[in-house]
């Protein structure tokens, strides 16, 4: 079947609710929370409709409750869907760590909204990025087409590898906000995204295993390596998944770090996210007043890339890293991953760190043109001025 784009105008959270539609998922357990709520209502619209066949959706009473549920529906072998956000996501902590340990490919969208407190619901990346360590992959979207392939992508990704995915988008700056979204017809997704075929099932009765079982000194070393190894391997699935996407349906992602004019960059702006639409921007205008810098992207930050990090860093002088994110008592949370990729390496690009636009204060063209002159001139004396510059601060 040759592919033709079936074009809709939606946000960035229906998008994602496409995404679950076309990937036939059978199970959704989910509890509401801004800027999250619409994918789940959007859910609930198909099902009233009758436009999805053999979904079942769970009402639970939280976030924790949720992913207990999306596990056990899992772990019976169905596909299985959920998203949150911020102090949901933080609910659900416990629970992230027993699906990626009983290997559950179970897909998630996070949309991001920055901790409280104080509240807020706007965007800001430490939500997921405190999940790091949870052994989930994540990849982070920069626009709405990006949801929508990303989630799409999370499942194959996921139950090739039989680990966890989480989908990043931003609050209200992709969530709410509407944009042109090409979805794939549902034949050529069901050929691209078969049914799952499960690592094991609790509903082979022939063949029952234990899940979740006491884990003796004697064994649990093994089982943490084994998902190491998986996450390892996750990098050649995420690239060769992405090659494939992009033969089927024009848009490819086989890199793991999308790289923007950077040929014969002497610097490069790095960061994830909806914030590298307008560094991308922003780099077209610097590169028309001659500035030679360019983008990286960083898509998939759970497996981190560190190898395509290298192959950037060995041929730039500097980095400016973006954060919207932070780790107190150290620093960006981007900036912590690619200084630890590179320290045993030959490319010693200067890095610098910029905290940006926490608790969705906006970042700006003009903020990327005032970052790429501290950045010439850092290069130019040849150190740092400061490691981590808080941009946006009000002095």
């Amino acid at each position: 079947m040759e592919y033709k784009p079936i074009r809709k105008v939606v946000s960035g959270n229906y998008a994602a609710a496409y995404a679950v539609k076309h990937a036939r998922v059978e199970v959704v357990a989910a509890y509401p929370i801004t800027p999250q709520t619409s994918i789940i209502e959007k859910i609930a619209e198909f099902l009233a409709n009758g436009e999805v066949e053999n979904l079942e959706y769970v009402p639970v009473e939280s976030e924790h409750s949720a992913m207990a549920a999306c596990i056990g529906a899992s772990a019976a072998g169905a596909r299985v869907f959920t998203a949150t956000s911020a102090q949901g996501l933080a609910l659900m902590h416990e629970m992230l760590h027993w699906a990626s340990g009983a290997r559950l490919p179970v897909v998630m969208v996070d949309v991001n909204r920055a901790m409280a407190p104080p509240w807020s619901v706007w965007d800001d990346q430490t939500d997921s990025l405190a999940q790091r360590d949870t052994g989930w992959m994540q990849f982070y979207a920069e626009n709405n087409q990006e949801v929508y392939d990303g989630v799409l992508m999370a499942f194959k990704v996921a139950e090739t590898v039989n680990l966890p995915a989480m989908v990043v988008e931003s609050a209200f700056i992709l969530s709410h906000t509407y944009d042109v979204v090409e979805m794939i017809p549902q034949e050529l997704v069901d050929e691209f995204l078969p049914p799952r075929k499960p690592l094991y099932t609790l509903t082979d009765f022939d063949n029952p295993i234990a899940v979740g079982a006491l884990g003796t000194p004697a064994d649990y070393y093994e089982f943490r390596y084994k998902i190491q190894k998986a996450m390892e391997k996750a990098k050649e699935v995420i690239r060769d998944v992405g090659k494939e996407f992009g033969e089927k349906f024009g848009r490819d992602y086989s890199q793991m770090i999308e790289l923007y004019r950077t040929e014969d960059a002497d610097f490069v702006f790095m960061g994830m996210g909806s914030l590298m639409g307008t560094v991308k921007q922003a780099v077209d205008v610097l590169r028309e007043e001659g500035y030679k810098v360019g983008a990286a992207k960083v898509r998939w930050f759970r497996p981190f890339p560190k190898e395509e990090l290298y192959e950037l860093a060995k041929n730039v002088e500097g980095i400016a890293v973006l954060d919207r994110n932070y780790s107190f008592g150290m620093e960006g949370i981007l900036f912590t991953e690619a200084k630890g990729a590179l320290y045993n390496t030959k490319a010693k690009p200067l890095m610098k760190n910029y905290i940006v636009g926490l608790g969705g204060r906006d970042f700006t063209v003009s903020d990327v043109r005032k970052i790429a002159e501290n950045m010439k001139a850092i290069i130019e004396k040849g150190e740092l001025d400061v490691e981590v510059d808080w941009y946006h601060l009000k002095r």
